[in-house]
């Protein structure tokens, strides 16, 4: 595959990189076990990465939830009537009475949704509050597995199952909704038809006229009502669904202390959808790895790194897939090199795992294993495919 498009992508992502080299034959990240901070104290923040975090933060983690409907369903009432005697009278005063159940289940629904709206909001904002203050801790660096950062972690997903419940309650209201509006069709439809009644008087008339202005109005409300209902569903639902993948890349930064932005996933689904599925491994004979994770010591800190390039991948080229290959080398007898191949493909399941953290569907990514003579140690290569 030509890579040459991508190249100046994966170039400026590795110039920022705190724990990376190059290698020899091109400028391709690989991250090893230096210490990232060896060179200065502010080498663990550059300034090009500490201004991709303040836009992950504002444009991708922080993202306000959609906007909700704002309208106040009030009914128009029901104009009140005289008996005229008539059968045609009888039946006005009972499509009145109809009416005017039907606008009170209105007001009911619409109260209902009018308080749904409002804990809707209160838990967004406060779901947002505390996402925003783990970030803001994240930003300037923090200790792996911060306990505060687990406990407003944790207020955050309830803040955010609070978002679902009312999506299902809302779910509930537009069921009855849609009820109502079967009513109010056939409401109308019988208003309609009292007008060809015979026996009727002028006044009887009259009131039916009223009665049917009254009861399009109704009809009309309803069909508003249960249209925004419908749509708030449909945005919330999506933007929930969002965050709970949002939510899971800030788990894993708390898990290593330092924040990443906004979910692979939907990094990827903003620009063109799901992606393909990654099939089977492909042979990386003679490509380069878009990343190269050295494993030459314990707790190697690559996450940072590997989110960067991948995010910056996906924003050019959301459908991407990838082929992770866990790679041992070749020296030491045979006894040797099955231990490590045993160990550094534990590695790249390691790596896996913290892509599916950060978002990325595993279905994105086909997993591999193989040895190489130049290796010095276990490696795991990231390829794009």
């Amino acid at each position: 595959m030509d890579f040459s498009k991508y190249r100046a992508i994966i170039v400026a992502t590795a110039l920022f990189l705190p724990a990376c080299s190059f290698s020899e034959s091109a400028l391709w990240p690989s991250l090893t076990g230096e210490d990232p901070a060896a060179d200065s104290p502010s080498s663990a923040l550059p300034a090009s990465a500490s201004s991709t975090n303040q836009t992950a933060v504002d444009g991708g983690i922080a993202t306000q939830p959609p906007q909700l409907g704002t309208t106040d369903f009030k009914p128009v009432g029901v104009t009140p009537g005289q008996d005229t005697g008539t059968f045609v009278g009888r039946k006005v005063a009972e499509l009145r009475s109809e009416l005017q159940r039907l606008q009170d289940q209105v007001s009911t629904h619409n109260s209902q949704l009018q308080t749904q709206r409002a804990e809707m909001v209160a838990n967004a904002q406060n779901y947002h509050g505390l996402v925003a203050s783990i970030n803001s801790r994240l930003q300037v660096g923090t200790t792996p597995g911060n306990p505060i950062l687990v406990q407003q972690f944790n207020s955050a997903q309830t803040s955010l199952d609070n978002l679902n419940v009312g999506i299902a309650s809302m779910n509930k209201l537009a069921t009855s909704v849609s009820g109502m509006s079967t009513m109010s069709s056939y409401l109308a439809e019988s208003t309609r038809a009292a007008f060809g009644v015979s026996g009727a008087v002028d006044e009887d008339h009259r009131q039916l006229t009223i009665l049917e202005d009254e009861v399009d109005q109704t009809v009309v409300l309803i069909e508003r009502l249960l249209t925004e209902t419908t749509e708030d569903i449909r945005r919330q639902s999506s933007y929930v669904a969002s965050e709970r993948s949002n939510l899971n890349t800030v788990a894993a930064g708390i898990k290593t202390g330092e924040i990443y932005g906004a979910s692979l996933n939907n990094v990827a689904q903003s620009a063109s959808g799901p992606g393909p599925v990654a099939g089977k491994p492909m042979d990386t004979t003679g490509r380069r790895p878009l990343v190269v994770i050295r494993f030459d010591r314990d707790k190697v800190p690559y996450q940072q790194a590997l989110y960067n390039a991948v995010g910056k991948v996906l924003e050019r080229r959301p459908n991407a897939s990838f082929d992770l290959v866990a790679v041992a080398p070749t020296s030491g007898g045979p006894a040797r090199v099955a231990l490590n191949s045993t160990k550094a493909r534990r590695q790249a399941e390691e790596v896996l795992r913290s892509l599916v953290e950060m978002g990325l569907p595993p279905a994105r990514v086909a997993v591999s294993g193989k040895t190489i003579a130049s290796a010095l140690t276990n490696e795991v290569h990231l390829y794009l495919r």
